[in-house]
């Protein structure tokens, strides 16, 4: 969110009311974030329960891999509806109606009794996750401040490193036990927390101020920025609204193809479809088989490696929220993919079926690989989708997107086990390796510097009047 030129402070004793708001920001962040650990959570969570999955249903390999991707197809389907809905329902509203349908689908998962059934709650566990997925990012970008919003949206990011690792941990813990249903239904947990949260938060201001509601826009605006004045917080509406303004009408689906918004639309697109094709997901869903295929015996110790690609992942996601805003956001884009190229091709060689000695070699470039992840491809591309966007069409930009990520994650996800049966772990992350190389030219190339510039100045640079 913009912040006024003058910054003058509100003078209160002790700065108790300072200090009262700051917690406000704080809390918001922390609960649309925790969205992020329900799409972690579930991703992470099907890595311990789908050996045991199959052992009880007797899937095949076509049919693993449809059910795993069974969660990516279905965000395909919400992050549309979160883009046809988060404009006339507000961010909010959507977010409340993701955390029922999350829950919803957590219990029927845990509780299936056959694999129809099982693909169906995991694909409606997909429609909330994609349309959170939409919502969150962007429902923190238009809380933010312009110098803090690259860590505040990385905190999404962070939390889904976050609810990765507990689903890890938790398939640790109740693997031994062949529990697999209580694996799937623990994520009802986090998602009725997410729901009595949300109810009592105050809307995005950049919505409040589209819809015209201006008093209610500078109330959240002075909620959550405690260092503006009413006056500065007015000002920053007037800024908004000026924003808007300049956009002018409400623009259709013809406004994507403008000279000022085309570019945006590529470049979103291209940054999720890499991030995809990077072989993430398939790590993330896969580990157990991976570390099996790379040489580590026994279940324990492969779901023992699996955390510690879980911990990798936090710990650099946090080092990502602190450097972000630092360094920007096209070097760190360029260095992840050159870091996860590197590494791809230490996991090609250390894979070899008939060299178990090198497993320790594979590992420390899975952690490798995850880190240059983590630090940058895992949090990049949802912040340039909340950024790059103008107002009046940012829910449709991000949805398309949003619908590029989920469509390569669902092709990804379902065809890993597939490729890796018929080429082998070398081929299958050689591939992997190629594209991030591609990724790395990409954005040496085409990749956006966004760091600390407001989102008004944003949109005037990119909104479809100006190109006229």
């Amino acid at each position: 969110m913009v912040s006024a030129p003058c910054r003058g402070r509100l003078r209160t004793p002790f700065g108790l009311k300072t200090r009262r708001k700051t917690r406000m920001l704080i809390r918001l962040v922390a609960l649309a974030a925790l969205f992020g650990m329900l799409f972690g959570f579930d991703e992470g969570v099907i890595a311990g329960a789908l050996p045991l999955i199959t052992k009880t249903f007797d899937i095949s390999a076509t049919g693993e891999g449809f059910m795993t991707a069974a969660v990516p197809l279905g965000a395909v389907a919400g992050a549309i509806l979160a883009a046809m809905y988060a404009d006339s329902l507000g961010r909010r509203k959507v977010l409340m109606m993701c955390s029922l349908v999350f829950a919803f689908g957590a219990v029927a998962a845990g509780s299936a009794t056959s694999e129809e059934i099982l693909v169906g709650a995991r694909l409606m566990l997909g429609l909330a996750i994609g349309a959170s997925a939409l919502a969150a990012p962007m429902f923190l970008a238009e809380l933010a401040p312009a110098k803090y919003r690259g860590a505040v949206v990385s905190a999404f990011q962070l939390m889904i490193t976050v609810g990765i690792l507990t689903s890890y941990l938790v398939d640790m813990v109740l693997e031994p036990h062949g529990a697999w249903r209580w694996m799937l239904a623990l994520g009802a947990v986090p998602a009725l927390v997410c729901f009595t949260g949300i109810i009592f938060s105050p809307e995005s201001p950049r919505w409040l101020t589209m819809k015209g509601a201006r008093d209610k826009a500078i109330e959240v605006v002075s909620l959550i920025q405690p260092d503006l004045s009413r006056e500065q917080a007015t000002h920053v509406v007037a800024e908004i609204e000026q924003a808007k303004a300049a956009g002018g009408a409400e623009p259709g689906w013809t406004a994507f193809l403008s000279d000022n918004v085309r570019p945006l639309v590529i470049f979103t697109i291209a940054a999720f479809v890499l991030q995809q094709v990077s072989g993430i997901n398939a790590v993330i869903y896969y580990a157990p088989i991976i570390m099996k295929d790379a040489g580590f015996d026994g279940s324990s110790s492969q779901l023992a490696a699996t955390v510690g690609i879980g911990v990798v992942n936090v710990l650099m996601t946090v080092v990502a929220m602190f450097v972000v805003d630092r360094f920007g956001r096209r070097p760190l884009l360029i260095l992840g993919f050159i870091g996860t190229a590197l590494s791809l091709v230490v996991i090609s060689f250390a894979m070899q079926p008939d060299k178990p000695e090198l497993a320790p070699l594979a590992l420390t470039a899975l952690f490798a690989y995850i880190a240059f992840f983590a630090v940058s491809l895992g949090p990049l591309p949802w912040l340039y989708m909340s950024e790059l966007f103008p107002l009046a069409l940012r829910s449709r930009g991000m949805a398309m997107a949003s619908v590029a990520n989920w469509s390569f994650n669902f092709i990804v996800v379902f065809a890993f086990p597939v490729v890796l049966a018929h080429f082998g772990a070398v081929v299958t992350f050689a591939i992997f390796g190629i594209f991030c190389t591609i990724g790395a030219i990409f954005s040496w190339f085409y990749a956006p510097e966004t760091k600390g510039v407001s989102l008004e100045e944003i949109e005037m640079q990119h909104s479809p009047a100006a190109a006229t």
